[in-house]
């Protein structure tokens, strides 16, 4: 057959006289060699029966791989129906959390599901708890790291040799620590072995990431914090562990393992208490600005209770839990509409994302089609840095983080939503005599007390929405998300603006 060239058609396109009476050169590749191929090919040689198998395990085989697909095709209707589902009901209101790390996202995230799924978020107790119990393990850790720093200024000869520089580390003046200290720091040497193995029981597939992050202004030894990504499913752990299906989350402890961590806490409970009122231990602390009161997961002043035999998390210990996550998630809920008064509920899609300097390009994506974003702003952490870079200041980072999402031409369209968050901690450390003014020079000479510092931040961040983003509305509000009434109340308002806003858009409303 003979082919005429198109003009339209690019040379290389054009079939060649001379293959065309041939098949392609896979039809007729030998047997044998196709054969070889197959036996080489890794992904074969996986999913092939072994060569010794039986007619009845080759019948099981089949079995399993039959019910599998079934499995399979199953989940895959369901997912059909949902998008037609989907398609043809209301829209799903998308919130997206944003702010840097320790700013209260999963907090609110917390708080959005007690509110809204309250028995699957107490169904998940028992996988908290282990958090719980992991926080109090590295406050103490935290401690008795600073105990040695104390020791080894101490005895610089023979405790420092294992630094890079010891010369270069600053001198303070360290309060002696006396015999029973260092019998206490024995005594809990113990807690370091939990803390390994409260990790391996939480996430035993390996799902973590151990951040080595120092702070110089605070301890020149590493803390290591446990990350776990948003995709894994670490809350099934234990329901998998126990193979127990019950909406107790008590029913999902085995109170009689010997090897539960709780045991040992229990054990060491006196010691901690001593460990964490001792006055000298305090003063350490005060040196070094070491100040766990104020952060996420702290559960020191609660140790009768959190180091109990038969101990499970309340509510208010899920919200506290701190447990850093990486990655993005999405989280469905389905809300009532609150104080507007329809039965109507409404399908909600929260989606949190890290935090971390290094996740934020990760943000981007899930700007286009938001009805809300959620900023959270932890307005305490004005004396604080970034663990991530010590050379930025976190409120600063805040401001910048603002700026920048107030200015993005993406989110136009897009309700703000922004939380002043931690304002309890803010509250606290003005009250202590820590002088805003001293990290913000523009504060001036402003009485330093939680009202006028509150109002000059919430001026600072309005500012910046009216340079970058003029005429552009946003709702603000003043939150301690660890509050679980008042944050409570906050969200049904929160709820109530965007359930409206989704109806005026689809004219359902004037």
């Amino acid at each position: 057959m003979e082919h005429t060239a198109d003009p339209h058609v690019p040379f290389s396109l054009l079939p060649s006289p001379h293959l065309t009476s041939q098949p392609p050169l896979s039809i007729i590749m030998p047997s044998s060699k196709r054969q070889r191929v197959s036996e080489d090919d890794p992904l074969t040689l996986a999913i092939a029966p072994p060569p010794t198998e039986s007619q009845a395990e080759r019948e099981e085989r089949l079995a399993a791989e039959q019910e599998a697909k079934r499995v399979s095709d199953a989940i895959d209707d369901e997912l059909n129906k949902q998008r037609i589902s989907e398609k043809k009901g209301p829209k799903a209101i998308k919130i997206l959390l944003l702010g840097q790390s320790e700013s209260g996202k999963s907090t609110t995230l917390k708080n959005f599901q007690l509110m809204n799924s309250p028995k699957a978020f107490r169904s998940e107790r028992a996988s908290w708890r282990a958090v719980i119990q992991l926080n109090v393990v590295q406050s103490i850790h935290a401690i008795l790291d600073l105990m040695s720093k104390a020791h080894s200024s101490a005895h610089p000869s023979t405790s420092l040799t294992h630094l890079p520089n010891p010369s270069s580390l600053p001198l303070k003046e360290y309060p002696p620590l006396n015999p029973e200290h260092l019998k206490l720091k024995m005594r809990l040497a113990p807690l370091l072995q939990v803390e390994v193995a409260l990790i391996k029981k939480l996430l035993p597939n390996g799902h973590a990431q151990l951040s080595t992050l120092a702070n110089p202004a605070q301890s020149l030894f590493i803390q290591q914090e446990i990350s776990v990504n948003s995709s894994v499913g670490w809350k099934n752990t234990f329901s998998r562990l126990m193979g127990r299906n019950s909406c107790d989350s008590a029913d999902l402890i085995d109170w009689s393992d010997p090897d539960d961590p709780g045991v040992v806490l229990n054990a060491c409970a006196e010691d901690m208490k001593r460990l964490w009122t001792d006055p000298i231990i305090r003063k350490l602390m005060d040196i070094e600005k070491m100040r766990p009161e104020e952060m996420a997961g702290f559960f020191l002043d609660a140790l009768d209770r959190v180091t109990s035999p038969r101990y499970v998390p309340t509510d208010d210990d899920v919200l506290r839990a701190r447990l850093k996550t990486l990655g993005v998630s999405e989280h469905r809920f389905t809300m009532k509409t609150g104080s507007m008064g329809s039965p109507m509920s409404h399908d909600w899609r929260v989606f949190d994302v890290g935090g971390q300097r290094s996740l934020r390009a990760a943000w981007v994506p899930y700007f286009d089609d938001m009805n809300a974003i959620i900023f959270l702003a932890p307005i305490s952490c004005f004396d604080q840095v970034l663990q991530e870079d010590p050379s930025v200041n976190r409120l600063a980072d805040s401001f910048l983080l603002w700026k920048a999402i107030v200015s993005n031409p993406l989110l136009k369209k897009t309700e703000l939503i922004l939380f002043l968050n931690k304002c309890d901690i803010l509250r606290a450390k003005l009250a202590s005599g820590i002088r805003l003014a001293d990290y913000i020079v523009s504060y001036g000479s402003r009485p330093n007390d939680f009202e006028s510092a509150s109002q000059y931040l919430k001026k600072k961040f309005a500012g910046l929405l009216k340079e970058h983003s003029p005429e552009r509305l946003y709702y603000f509000h003043l939150t301690s998300v660890t509050d679980t009434k008042s944050t409570t109340y906050i969200l049904e308002n929160v709820q109530d603006v965007l359930v409206r806003d989704n109806l005026r858009r689809s004219a359902l409303v004037t």
